[in-house]
């Protein structure tokens, strides 16, 4: 498997419950399996940690967090180098996307990897970074 880049808009989907979240439960199970972990963005992580908390309160959010922390997926930080931040940077200063949303694409394009995302943002990124489309 590729290394791949999970996005907020999929983990979320994940703990909806949502069509797609299956896919990403699929992803999990084998990242499990093979024991190449996914990875997922410190600020991506912090997007999802306050959406949960905004929906369904601090316990919520807190629940979500224990379980991401069982899970093979391994949250990467900015770094003391700045490169993500600054690949993030550019990716928010020449596309119309979120701050988060450009880290997500940044990590994936620093790893290599593929981003996993149903997020239409990330559509003029197609050219720059692989995207596997959640539905």
């Amino acid at each position: 498997m590729a290394t791949k880049v999970l996005d907020s808009w999929a983990v979320l989907a994940f703990y909806k419950g949502e069509p797609a979240g299956e896919v990403v439960e699929r992803l999990i199970e084998s990242a499990s399996t093979s024991g190449k972990p996914l990875l997922l963005s410190a600020v991506n992580w912090a997007e999802i940690y306050y959406s949960m908390e905004r929906a369904g309160g601090r316990q919520a959010a807190d629940e979500a967090a224990a379980d991401l922390a069982t899970l093979p997926i391994d949250v990467v930080g900015v770094g003391d180098d700045f490169k993500l931040a600054r690949l993030a940077a550019q990716f928010k200063a020449t596309h119309k996307m979120s701050l988060t949303d450009a880290f997500a694409a940044a990590l994936a394009k620093e790893k290599k990897a593929e981003l996993v995302t149903g997020d239409s943002e990330f559509k003029p990124l197609e050219k720059e970074i692989k995207i596997h489309w959640l539905k």
